[in-house]
């Protein structure tokens, strides 16, 4: 096939993912307003009754029963991180992330955008091992906000910068993947986790045998995300691994997993993300003054997110540039990768996601003062990025 004519359907598929991403996010700020409304109103206790409402599936003696809240976080999340799975095959295949010389730059402004924020709220959170618990929190990035954000400045925004944020952001969350796999587990079941890597293996048999059914996949994954759910392994690593195993190409030229993304992408898009953001961005208010702004969990995200993403993305691509290491993409300058690089600070879904998986288990309500701190940093780092790249590419 001819290398161009890939190139450039490769180049409309991220234009394309781009755009929807960008729209998803002003979705989310809507979602998380409506949420905010929602838990500063007379019917707060409503939207706590919604979010705590019991539902369950029963199968004769097995069964799962979890408030409404749970089924979003490790349900609904689950085909949100298979959709993650899934672009991430793909990209490392034949997207951003298989170009060496593209990936170099934003691999490393991503790897600073993990340590330093993770650092800054240990450093703030040393002294209480509860709260260190949410190191990872500040660590995460919100793709679909930043590129939000991003679409508000029109048509002045250079593709390159746009291929440069989502790639790093890509890179960041199979790095947030990692994390939750190795830091944010519970007790192990292990007759559970044998159960799971059982159906990781027949996954791994089915492809190796050229089956092309996506349903055959899916029903696997599905008793593999049930598996996990029951082990203490988060179950949202399940649509991770299925999604690795899903075929990239038939035999008839068809890309099953470009078939499953592209119809996954409006649901997640525009539907789990939103719902995800809807049931847990709800922040009371009321009772919010200094004392609770300055509680050493929200001020460790927020600070890892507003200081320590700018200087762990900026700093670590500066040295890179500089060095000779890794050069700008055609289109962006300093100041451009330094407004992106603020823009990186909105964590909300990520960190949200993370907070929970941090705090659920402790038994100590610290899920206040991590959407305190996550909507704050996000905030900051949301409109000064948005500032400095008003500024800069106007002049572009």
């Amino acid at each position: 096939m001819d290398n161009n004519f890939v190139k450039e359907n490769t180049l409309k598929d991220e234009e394309s993912f781009i755009s929807m991403e960008a729209l998803a996010g002003l979705i989310l700020v809507g979602a998380s307003v409506l949420a905010m409304i929602m838990a500063n109103s007379p019917w707060n206790d409503h939207y706590q009754e919604f979010l705590q409402l019991p539902f369950s599936i029963q199968l004769g003696d097995y069964g799962l029963a979890k408030p409404l809240l749970l089924w979003i976080n490790d349900g609904l999340m689950a085909v949100f991180f298979f959709m993650v799975g899934l672009e991430l095959k793909r990209e490392l295949l034949e997207g951003q992330l298989s170009r060496p010389a593209d990936i170099l730059l934003p691999a490393i402004g991503a790897i600073g955008g993990m340590l330093v924020p993770a650092a800054i709220y240990a450093s703030v959170n040393w002294q209480d091992a509860v709260a260190l618990k949410g190191w990872a929190i500040p660590a995460a990035t919100d793709i679909a906000f930043a590129l939000g954000i991003l679409a508000l400045l029109g048509p002045r925004v250079p593709l390159s910068l746009k291929i440069f944020l989502s790639s790093l952001a890509i890179i960041d969350d199979i790095g947030a993947i990692l994390i939750i796999a190795f830091f944010y587990t519970a007790k192990i079941s292990m007759s559970a986790l044998i159960i799971a890597a059982v159906c990781l293996f027949i996954l791994y048999l089915v492809n190796r045998a050229g089956v092309e059914s996506k349903s055959i996949y899916l029903f696997i994954g599905l008793v593999m995300w049930v598996a996990l759910l029951k082990s203490g392994v988060h179950a949202t690593l399940a649509g991770v691994l299925l999604a690795f195993f899903i075929p990239m190409y038939a035999t008839d030229g068809s890309s099953p997993l470009k078939s499953l993304e592209h119809d996954l992408h409006t649901a997640v898009a525009f539907f789990i993300l939103p719902v995800f953001a809807f049931a847990n961005a709800g922040l009371p208010l009321a009772d919010i003054g200094v004392e609770q702004l300055l509680h050493p969990v929200p001020l460790g995200i927020a600070l890892g997110l507003f200081v320590g993403k700018q200087l762990g993305i900026f700093g670590l691509c500066f040295v890179a540039v500089k060095s000779g290491l890794a050069k700008l993409p055609k289109g962006m300058n300093l100041w451009s990768l330094y407004g992106t690089a603020c823009l990186c600070g909105v964590g909300f879904t990520m960190s949200l996601f993370v907070g929970s998986l941090a705090f659920e288990e402790t038994g100590v309500n610290l899920l206040f003062d991590e959407r305190l701190g996550i909507i704050l940093g996000s905030l900051l780092s949301g409109v000064l990025g948005f500032v400095i790249l008003r500024k800069n590419l106007k002049s572009t």
